[in-house]
């Protein structure tokens, strides 16, 4: 695979082996935040300028989208056959032996893929600004009590 450019999608999919190749069945976001402990090197080493997922990621992930001109996307969570259907052909994989469907890397075909910026290449974070003006009101909440 190629990934410079690409958009990585974290997602754990359902896979179904076809005569003519494979069919995503499933294709849900995962939790992003648990590979945020890597992420960073990944934007970098790799040119990513797009990764879509749920949950955000943290500082050194914000940090390397700034640096990369690279972009952290929100998808709905529990839509995954909805979204397995804005899938329209999956291309190839990669470690599928190795790793097993789930865990293998899939190049995929989207269209009409719905998802919102919510970390952007400027070092803004939607995540960020709701928990500190969330924290901020239910302080304020408390304070009235």
């Amino acid at each position: 695979f190629e990934l410079k450019g690409a958009v990585l999608y974290h997602c754990g999919p359902i896979i179904k082996k076809e005569e003519q190749g494979y069919r995503l069945v499933a294709g849900g976001p995962t939790t992003s935040q648990r590979v945020e402990m890597y992420e960073w090197w990944v934007i970098k080493e790799y040119g990513l300028k797009g990764i879509i997922g749920k949950g955000g990621m943290g500082k050194k992930t914000l940090q390397a989208l700034r640096e990369e001109g690279c972009v952290y996307l929100h998808t709905i969570s529990g839509a995954a056959v909805y979204l397995a259907d804005r899938i329209k052909r999956v291309v190839d994989g990669w470690k599928i032996e190795e790793f097993g469907e789930p865990e293998a890397m899939w190049l995929i075909e989207v269209e009409d893929f719905p998802a919102i910026v919510t970390m952007d290449a400027h070092g803004n974070s939607l995540h960020e600004s709701i928990t500190e003006k969330s924290t901020r009101v239910y302080r304020e909440l408390l304070q009235k009590q």
